[in-house]
């Protein structure tokens, strides 16, 4: 039986990477993602899987080793990266993220739109990685 990691979606630039070491505790520095990393934790999708629509079938195909699936989406960027209905294809369960919490508090609204449209359900989490904050949280809904 494979081993079940949590699976870190969302668009480039919205902290995979870097929540993928936070959970990982790995220390080193975050480098861009051209493919999927298996980490000890977490299953890191590129974002360029997400940005190209004949990628998709990837993701969900990678999906089968996840235990959960984080959707993200970035506070400080209104980039829409997820088409309806997305988290619906996922038969694990799915949890929304907003990363950059704070930053432009201005764009909550918008973030909690975009997940719901993807078809993720409340609650979403906001965390920052570089204040630490809203990880606790996270962590917790993950056990």
């Amino acid at each position: 039986m494979r081993k079940k990691r949590i699976m870190i979606i969302g668009p480039g630039g919205s902290g995979k990477t870097s929540l993928a070491h936070v959970i990982n505790g790995f220390t080193g520095p975050a480098r861009r993602t051209q493919n999927m990393v298996y980490g000890e934790k977490t299953l890191d999708v590129p974002g360029v899987y997400l940005e190209s629509p004949w990628m998709h079938k990837h993701i969900i195909a990678a999906a089968q080793d996840a235990s959960h699936a984080l959707m993200l989406v970035d506070q400080s960027s209104c980039r829409e990266s997820y088409p309806p209905g997305f988290a619906k294809v996922f038969r694990v369960p799915v949890i929304g993220v907003i990363t950059g919490s704070g930053e432009k508090p201005e764009h909550d609204g918008w973030c909690i739109r975009q997940l719901k449209k993807a078809g993720v359900r409340e609650p979403y989490y906001h965390i920052n990685l570089s204040e630490r904050t809203g990880l606790q949280e996270l962590m917790e809904a993950l056990k």
